[in-house]
C-alpha cells in the first residue's frame, strides 16, 4: 500500500469512527418523551371508566420455587380520584404529601445523628389500660401519611389466611395493620383483620427478642405494646404479635412480628397498614431472613399491577450499584450514587455530596415512599442548569408547587418531543440512564410539564419513586448491591 493509499485509508477510518462517536452521544443526549401518552393517562385516572376491572396478575411463573412474591398495585388502581375535579388538584394533593414524607426521613436521620440511644427512646411501663399515644415519646419515622401511601401490596395474613393492601414502604422497619377490637380505626379497603378468627395469632411477651427490639414500648398484663408515631400527629398503637405471613401461591412464613393497632388515627389513605422494607432487624426481609428482595413500580397513573419479589434473581442486563450502609441509621437503604449526566455530560457536581461523611450525614437512599427525586441544593441547580441550556427546543412556563422548572408542551399534545437525557452514574462507572416520563412529568391535562426533580436542604438525597416507575429495583441483600433494571414490570 502506498503512502497516499494509506492516508486515505486512514482518513476515511477516522471519518468512520467519528462518524459513529457523534452518533453514539447524539443517542445519549436526547431521548423522546410521548406528550399525547403522557397527558391521556392524566385524563383516564379521573375518569373510572376508562379502566375495566382486572384480575390480579401474580406472575408466579417468572419466579423460582424458592421465591416469594406479593402482587404491588399503585395507589390510583385501589383508591379513587373521584373528589379531585382535576389532575392539577391530584398532583398539589401528591406533593403535599411527599413534602411530609420527605420531612419525616430527614427527621428520623437527625435523631440517629444525634445520637439518641435505645434507653433514651424505650420508656418500659407496666400498664393495665391500652397504651395510648401521650404515653410514650418517639422520634418521627416514615409512614403513610408522609407520602408512602403510593404503592400497595397484597398480603395474606393469618390462619385461614386473609388478602389486605399494605402500603409498601423502604423507609420503615415496623410492619402493622389495624386490628379489631378498634379503640379507633381509620377506613380501609379491606375488612379489618380479626385476631381471633386466626389460629397462628400469637401475643409476644415482653420477654420476647422482638419486643426488646422495639424502640418505643410498654407492657400491659405481660404483653409487649408498641406504637409508632408520625411526622404529622398519626399513629398507631397496639399489641405486638406475631403472625403467619402468606405470599399469594407462592408460600408462606409463620411467626412474623407485627404490630395490631388498635388505635390508629391519620390518613392513611384505606389501606390495611404497612410492610416495612427497610434494613432493621423487624422488617420484613430482616425477620423472613431474605438474601434480597425487588419490586417493580408501574407507573403511578396506571391500574396495572407488578410484584414485590423475595429470594429472586436480579435480571441479568440490570446497571449494578453498592448497597451502602450507615452506621448512624440502619433503616435507610443507600447507593453508591457518584453523580448525575445530562444529554450524556456529567455534572460538576463533587462526589462527596452523595458520601456519607463520619457524622452519617450526606449519601443517597433509594425511597418507594417518596415520589419526587431530592438532591442538595448545590447538585440540584447543576442538574436543572444543564436541563434547561440543553432544552431550547422546550417552551419554559412558570413553577409549579415545588417544581421550579417547567415547560409548556400544549403545543405538541398530540406529538413525541425530544428531551435531554438524564442519567445517575453510580461506583464502578456504570450509568442508568431514565426513562424521559420519569423526569419530565405532566402537573395537568393540559400540556404543563415539570422537572421531576427538587432541591433540599437537607444533606441526604433521595431517589423517589417517579424516577424508579418502569425498572425493576433489586436488593441483594446478601453481596451488598442494588442493581436497576428496565421495563421489567
Amino acid at each position: 500500500m502506498t503512502s497516499s493509499h494509506l492516508l486515505l485509508f486512514l482518513s476515511l477510518l477516522t471519518l468512520s469512527l467519528s462518524t459513529a462517536t457523534a452518533a453514539a452521544a447524539a443517542a445519549t443526549a436526547a431521548a423522546t418523551l410521548d406528550v399525547a401518552a403522557a397527558l391521556q393517562k392524566t385524563l383516564d385516572l379521573l375518569n373510572p371508566t376508562s379502566f375495566p376491572e382486572q384480575a390480579e396478575k401474580t406472575q408466579l411463573e417468572t419466579l423460582s420455587s424458592s421465591s416469594l412474591s406479593f402482587t404491588l398495585h399503585p395507589r390510583s388502581s385501589i383508591h379513587h380520584n373521584h373528589h379531585h375535579h382535576d389532575y392539577e388538584s391530584l398532583t398539589l394533593a401528591r406533593l403535599a404529601r411527599d413534602s411530609h414524607r420527605v420531612t419525616a426521613l430527614n427527621t428520623k436521620l437527625e435523631f440517629a445523628i444525634a445520637g439518641t440511644n435505645k434507653s433514651e427512646m424505650k420508656p418500659v411501663v407496666e400498664t393495665n389500660s391500652m397504651l395510648k399515644p401521650e404515653d410514650l415519646s418517639s422520634p418521627v419515622t416514615s409512614g403513610i401519611t408522609q407520602g408512602s401511601g403510593e404503592y400497595f401490596a397484597r398480603v395474606g395474613l393469618g390462619t385461614p389466611a386473609q388478602s389486605y393492601y399494605m402500603v409498601v414502604d423502604t423507609g420503615s422497619d415496623i410492619n402493622w395493620l389495624q386490628c379489631q377490637p378498634c379503640d379507633d380505626c381509620y377506613k380501609q379497603t379491606d375488612p379489618i383483620y380479626n385476631p381471633s378468627a386466626s389460629s397462628s395469632y400469637n401475643a409476644l411477651s415482653c420477654a420476647s427478642q422482638q419486643c426488646a427490639s422495639l424502640d418505643i414500648t410498654a407492657c400491659r398484663n405481660n404483653m409487649c405494646l408498641y406504637q409508632v408515631s408520625y411526622g404529622d400527629g398519626s399513629f398507631t398503637v397496639g399489641n405486638f404479635v406475631t403472625e403467619t405471613v402468606s405470599f399469594g401461591r407462592s408460600g408462606s412464613v409463620p411467626k412474623v412480628a407485627l404490630g395490631c393497632g388498635h388505635d390508629n388515627e391519620g390518613l392513611f389513605v384505606g389501606a390495611a397498614g404497612l410492610i416495612a422494607l427497610g434494613g432493621g432487624s423487624l422488617s420484613l426481609p430482616s425477620q423472613i431472613k431474605a438474601t434480597s428482595f425487588s419490586y417493580c413500580l408501574v407507573h403511578r397513573d396506571s391500574r396495572k399491577t407488578s410484584t414485590l419479589e423475595f429470594n429472586s434473581v436480579a435480571p441479568a442486563n440490570s446497571v449494578t450499584a453498592p448497597l451502602l450502609r450507615n452506621p448512624r441509621i440502619r433503616t435507610y437503604l443507600y447507593v453508591g450514587l457518584t453523580g448525575i449526566s445530562v444529554a450524556g455530560r456529567p455534572l460538576s457536581i463533587p462526589p462527596s455530596i452523595f458520601t456519607v461523611d463520619d457524622s452519617g450525614r450526606g449519601g443517597a437512599i433509594v425511597d418507594s415512599g417518596t415520589a419526587v427525586t431530592r438532591l442538595q441544593t448545590q447538585a440540584y441547580n447543576s442538574l436543572r442548569d444543564a436541563f434547561v441550556k440543553q432544552a431550547r427546543n422546550l417552551k419554559p412556563t412558570t413553577g409549579f408547587s415545588l417544581f421550579d422548572t417547567c415547560f409548556d408542551l400544549s403545543s405538541s399534545r398530540k406529538k413525541n418531543v425530544a428531551v435531554p437525557t438524564v442519567s445517575f452514574n453510580f461506583a464502578g462507572g456504570k450509568t442508568f440512564q431514565l426513562p424521559p416520563e420519569t423526569y419530565l412529568i405532566p402537573v395537568d391535562s393540559r400540556g404543563k410539564f415539570c422537572l421531576a426533580f427538587a432541591p433540599t436542604d437537607s444533606s441526604l438525597s433521595i431517589i423517589g419513586n417517579i424516577q424508579q416507575q418502569g425498572t425493576r429495583v433489586s436488593y441483594d441483600i446478601r453481596n451488598s448491591v442494588v442493581s436497576f433494571t428496565h421495563h421489567n414490570c
